[in-house]
């Protein structure tokens, strides 16, 4: 089977991929560790008390055999009594069968030191200690063994013939290897266990396993210590467990300590978890198979829902406000995708008011004129609110109660009107008593001043007053047909757009002021220029006139007609330098007053030149006198080297110089001034100015022949 992989290219997927796996196996691994120890621990106890309670049967048919040879060696100690020492003969004392099965040899050991074998041979047994001829002057019987390197020791038993007379000898017996450690089938070893007998001193007795033994001394230090335990050791290449047990028999036998070790291979007693240790891999691989299947189908169900989300904010991102998610899975998935798909209206609605208020703003925060504000509020505001018509009424910035009302209904400019509007000191105080909003519902508490907005269908106001300076300067009107379309969003909003407006208005009443003044200043300087001598009177003011026509017809840009206007009223600036008697003088001016005559546009320049908002104007004052043909002054300057400005000066200085009286002469008549104008073209004048100075002319006789008609026509009405 073929898993598709490409699900886990997300982040997520693998994250849930993980956990998938995770919460699968680690739970399994986890369980299967703990029960593998639990029942390696239970395998392990178990053994250890099949262990214990073999080692307690085999102490305990050790000790009975070893009290079964003792009986028999008083019964041949009794039988030796009724014989005769002196003719002792193996043949003559009575043994039974089953005494010579337990014994390897039995003998008779005389007070001269002979000895006399009634059993086979005896080797000769570890010499007595005193403390063991004590014991056996007692009447008690001896055992000591002699440890050996074939893994069976050597067991000797040892009595007194008459413990009231020692001298009669002493019964020395090796006792059957096979009978101590071997007989028994009634009570068999468990299977697969290790029999060790140990001495006191650790030397090993008799051992069930193959190959050499040494039992470690750190292990038969312990043992020495207490009475039972279990233990762990390795042999050769195996692992035991084994269990140990203390034997007892210093009063019986003068014997310190026998310990009976029983072992088990750690193999044996763990082989029920070689089972588990081949099946557990196995229910591993099948569990992270299913959790595979199931992983990889949970995940690219929830993923297609989550793809898709995210493919929807991506769109968003990049500001596709009218993406929606579809997500039809019935769970949170589908619940978020709805959200989502709410949000992404709400935010696209929210987009498009910023946006269009940040274009207001900037439309009206960049205006420099109060009608542009006007305008832009006009015809934008309904791209943002969802009213039915927008007024902007705007009052005088000397009085707050009279003004003019700028109203918007249509789509069309030619929907619009204005109409003035007048506010008594009730209406004042009301405004200023709501400086935020004020919710008007037609007909209820409807004032005066908005009754114009009563002729449309309009059942809700909302007034948002304007305030500069803590002074009503206007108000900003929001008309809506029912109260459905008025929502708090929108008003906070209307809220901040009337601030704006009310600092662009604001703003804008400054720069025309500002602007009124400069030109009033203009006009100030012009009138003085032009007072200086009784023949120019108003000749700044004519000349100028004329050239903006001329820079009309010519499609002159606004900035360019506004220097050509401020270059026209200053033109003649640099007269100021020019003495009295030459400006007036009758008669013909002398070299040297023509020559200071003309300096007066170097003058002007010179005067102009510190204010930086004039530069534009200086090539005006300084090449009004230039000829297209060079032949002018003061630079001779010619053709397209003289500023544009400049040659339409040159037509229209002249034009009003000749058809004005002058000291030397009177003014010429206007056909014969526009004649010479006409002739000189291409030589002194740029004949596309001549061309539209024609034209102006052309639109003045027009003007002329009009006005006896309109006379008329106004006399006759």
């Amino acid at each position: 089977m073929k898993i598709d992989k490409t699900f886990l290219r997300s982040k997520v997927a693998r994250r849930i991929f993980l956990l998938f796996i995770s919460c699968a196996l680690l739970p399994i691994t986890v369980l299967a560790v703990l029960s593998f120890g639990h029942v390696t621990r239970q395998l392990k106890k178990q053994s250890q008390e099949r262990l214990e309670q073999a080692a307690k049967a085999m102490s305990m048919n050790l000790f009975e055999r070893l009290l079964f040879l003792e009986t028999g060696m008083e019964m041949v100690a009794a039988n030796l009594d009724s014989t005769s020492l002196a003719s002792l003969q193996a043949s003559t004392v009575k043994i039974s069968d089953r005494l010579k099965e337990r014994f390897e040899g039995l003998a008779v050991l005389m007070g001269s030191g002979k000895a006399v074998p009634l059993i086979n041979f005896v080797p000769a047994p570890p010499p007595v200690t005193e403390a063991q001829a004590e014991h056996l002057r007692e009447g008690r019987t001896l055992v000591d063994a002699e440890v050996r390197s074939n893994r069976t020791g050597v067991i000797y038993m040892r009595r007194l013939l008459d413990k009231m007379n020692p001298a009669k000898g002493l019964l020395i017996g090796q006792v059957s290897d096979y009978y101590l450690w071997r007989a028994g089938e009634e009570n068999p070893l468990p299977p697969m266990t290790e029999l060790l007998v140990l001495d006191h001193s650790g030397g090993i007795l008799f051992s069930t396993m193959s190959g050499p033994t040494s039992f470690p001394r750190n292990e038969v230090a312990k043992m020495s210590e207490t009475h039972a335990g279990e233990f762990e050791w390795r042999h050769g290449e195996k692992e035991y467990v084994g269990r140990y047990l203390s034997l007892y028999m210093e009063k019986e036998f003068h014997i310190p300590k026998w310990l009976v070790v029983l072992c088990e291979s750690k193999a044996h007693v763990l082989a029920p978890m070689a089972r588990f240790k081949h099946i557990f891999p196995l229910v591993v691989l099948l569990a992270l198979w299913v959790v595979l299947l199931l992983s990889i189908s949970q995940i690219r169900r929830n993923l297609i829902p989550l793809e898709r989300l995210q493919e929807g904010t991506k769109r968003i991102a990049v500001r596709d406000f009218n993406s929606r998610v579809t997500v039809s899975s019935g769970d949170e998935f589908q619940e978020l995708a709805e959200s989502f798909n709410t949000m992404a209206t709400r935010l696209g609605k929210q987009f498009n008011a910023l946006t269009t208020m940040n274009e207001i703003d900037r439309s009206i925060l960049s205006a420099l004129d109060t009608r542009r504000i006007v305008d832009t509020i006009l015809n934008r505001m309904r791209e943002l609110f969802p009213c039915h018509c927008v007024a902007l009424a705007l009052f005088d910035a000397e009085s707050s109660d009279a003004g003019l009302m700028h109203i918007q209904y249509g789509e069309s400019e030619g929907e619009n009107w204005l109409v003035p509007v007048r506010l008594d000191s009730e209406d004042v105080q009301r405004l200023d008593d709501n400086p935020e909003q004020l919710l008007l519902h037609i007909p209820q508490g409807f004032p005066e001043y908005l009754s114009p907005l009563m002729e449309l269908d309009v059942e809700l106001l909302l007034a948002l007053p304007m305030f500069v300076s803590e002074k009503l300067s206007g108000l900003l009107v929001l008309g809506y047909s029912d109260d459905a379309g008025l929502n708090e969003e929108d008003t906070v909003q209307a809220r901040q757009l009337a601030d704006q407006v009310a600092v662009a208005i604001s703003n804008a009443r400054l720069i025309e002021e500002l602007d009124e003044l400069n030109w009033g200043t203009l006009y100030a300087l012009a009138r003085a220029i032009d007072a200086k001598s009784n023949w120019t009177a108003g000749h700044s003011e004519r000349v100028t006139e004329l050239a903006l026509k001329i820079g009309q017809v010519l499609g002159l840009e606004q900035k360019t007609l506004d220097d050509l206007h401020r270059g026209g009223l200053l033109h003649d600036i640099g007269k100021i330098g020019i003495p009295p008697e030459i400006l007036d003088k009758a008669g013909k001016l002398t070299d040297e007053e023509y020559t200071l005559m003309r300096e007066h546009v170097r003058i002007g320049a010179r005067i102009l030149e510190p204010i930086e908002a004039y530069a534009g104007i200086v090539p005006v004052v300084l090449h009004h006198h230039e000829y297209y043909d060079g032949t002018g002054y003061p630079d001779g300057l010619k053709g397209e080297e003289i500023d544009l400005g400049a040659r339409i000066f040159t037509v229209a200085d002249h034009y009003d110089a000749l058809i004005s009286d002058r000291p030397y002469r009177a003014g010429l008549p206007r056909e014969k001034v526009i004649g010479f104008i006409k002739e000189d073209s291409g030589n002194k004048y740029d004949p596309k100015v001549v061309e539209a100075f024609l034209e102006v002319m052309a639109q003045e006789d027009t003007e002329l022949q009009n006005q006896p008609e309109r006379a008329a026509e106004s006399t006759g009405s």
